[in-house]
């Protein structure tokens, strides 16, 4: 039969509740490692059973060296444990991992196990890494933002510019969420939704027939301006378009990702 010392020991290292901890040293009789060891295999069943469950809150942790920025994004159920210290601190430890390993398949494979039957052990919700992105600096200007409640961040790759510029921008998806590059990515069938909308609208408010074509036109350009990021005004700079300033510093956008939880 366990002591109290022994249980609380256990649970300081495991994070696991107090019967939980009793149970399992009964189990091993009173041997610690295998005591862990039971925990972290019962833990792998209570993250079975709490997969089913929505996870919605979690946290973005990024990490960079002079090759690499890694991104992951850890969820969880509830806003409760993103603000609990070991859940904010896997969330770095995972992102410098994806930086050290440098692979994201294999990342993958060593992350989705640790989680189970580290993380849920210790918290016991529904957690599980939701992305897990490398970008390769080599030749080209990377910039990153984290939103300061570090459920939004955003990576761009440039061609051309400077890392600033790449980062203004990244800072920029962060606020504005573009759904797409530029109107050519808008697909057929949202295009052909949103013209049959507005066009419904205009009926109903008997704008001459002769004139529908035209307000349409002016209304999907508007529509180009929230949805597409080369057709969004600069949030630092509302009188400039992105494609604008990209156009000013010499630059391309290779790629960007909008990462959220």
């Amino acid at each position: 039969m366990a002591d109290l010392q022994t249980i609380t020991k256990l649970r300081e290292r495991t994070g696991a509740g107090m019967m939980d901890c009793k149970k399992a040293l009964d189990e091993a009789h009173d041997d610690m490692e295998l005591a862990i060891e039971i925990l972290r295999k019962k833990g792998e069943s209570k993250a079975a059973k709490k997969a089913d469950r929505e996870a919605t809150e979690g946290l973005i942790a990024s990490s960079e060296n002079d090759q690499n920025i890694a991104i992951v994004a850890l969820a969880c159920e509830t806003d409760f444990v993103a603000k609990n210290e070991d859940f904010i601190a896997s969330v770095q430890k995972y992102a410098d991992k994806l930086l050290e390993m440098n692979d994201e398949q294999a990342f993958r494979t060593f992350a989705d196990e640790d989680v189970k039957r580290e993380l849920v052990v210790k918290i016991g919700e529904n957690i599980h890494i939701l992305q897990a992105k490398l970008f390769v600096k080599t030749d080209k200007f990377v910039g990153s933002y984290i939103h300061l409640n570090k459920k939004i961040a955003a990576v761009v790759v440039l061609s051309g510019g400077s890392v600033e510029v790449a980062r203004d921008i990244a800072m920029h998806i962060s606020a504005m969420q573009p759904d797409y590059l530029k109107p050519e990515d808008v697909p057929a069938d949202v295009l052909a939704k949103e013209k049959e909308i507005y066009k419904e609208q205009l009926r109903a408010e008997n704008k001459p027939a002769d004139m529908i074509d035209k307000i349409i036109e002016g209304k999907i350009n508007k529509f180009y301006e929230e949805v597409c990021l080369m057709k969004q005004f600069f949030i630092k700079d509302d009188k400039k378009k992105i494609e604008q300033l990209l156009s000013e510093n010499s630059a391309q956008i290779e790629t960007y990702q909008l990462v959220k939880i």
